[in-house]
């Protein structure tokens, strides 16, 4: 694989599926890569398998539940003394319950809200704040093509997605004049553990595929991302449907 751009990379969300890929990719890439999730068994498991290839021991984990916002400026901190810099913050950390379509409950709204978003602003924030001051840098979110249009399937999630969607343009509006870069990722179906059992799936990529996307466009200039490209024609046609027909259709 070729040398990434980056050194010293940090991946929020790392256990599973797209920030688990981009972990390993950055690392087999020679990043040295902090990896942040919650789960403290699967994220020393992920650790092992890329330390085992790499006699350097690129990468270390941080347990962090990513609705704690509060955790986050002290751990934001410790990652980057640890890791001896940072050039790339990638927030991967995402959730989806099952929603039926009659059903309205905020106990499942909530932490949707919680990890794709309120999680995405404490942690981007830091990015933006020390890449703004350092005056270099690069910031990626992982969004969907959930979050392009408020569809009846999902409402707290697709809100959540465009909610980090808008976020994140303010935060590039904000500190790309400072050399800072900041994309926007939108995949759409990946096999992950979030879309496992879903029904109508089309277009299903790897995670790894997803990863290996992803890393290419924000080496370049992207700034909005659909991965893979082929999602920005759908979400065009998707966007142009009048409400008045969309709200008809239970998607």
């Amino acid at each position: 694989m070729a040398k990434n751009k980056w050194k010293h990379a940090l991946v929020v969300g790392a256990s599973s599926g797209i920030g688990e890929a981009l972990a390993k990719r950055l690392a087999d890439s020679g990043a040295r890569v902090a990896l942040v999730a919650r789960r403290e068994g699967e994220l020393d498991r992920i650790v092992g398998e890329i330390n085992e290839r790499h006699a350097e021991q690129p990468a270390m984990a941080f347990v962090h539940d990513v609705t704690k916002a509060d955790e986050v400026p002290e751990l934001f901190q410790t990652i980057s003394r640890k890791l001896g810099g940072l050039d790339l913050v990638v927030y991967a950390a995402g959730l989806m319950h099952p929603v039926a379509f009659e059903e309205f409950d905020c106990s499942k709204d909530v932490p949707m809200i919680e990890t794709n978003l309120v999680g995405a602003v404490a942690w981007l924030g830091c990015a933006a704040e020390r890449f703004g001051r350092l005056k270099r840098g690069t910031i990626v979110g992982i969004g969907s093509v959930a979050g392009d249009r408020g569809r009846c399937a999902n409402p707290a999630y697709h809100a959540s997605k465009a909610g980090l969607h808008t976020y994140l343009e303010s935060l590039r509006n904000r500190v790309s004049r400072f050399g800072v870069r900041v994309v926007t990722v939108k995949p759409g179906f990946v096999d992950t553990a979030m879309t496992r059992g879903m029904s109508g799936l089309f277009w299903l990529i790897s995670a790894d595929r997803a990863a290996e996307i992803i890393l290419r466009k924000a080496k370049g200039n992207a700034k909005n991302a659909y991965v893979p490209a082929r999602w920005r024609l759908v979400m065009w046609v998707i966007r142009s449907i009048p409400s008045v027909i969309f709200r008809r259709l239970k998607v």
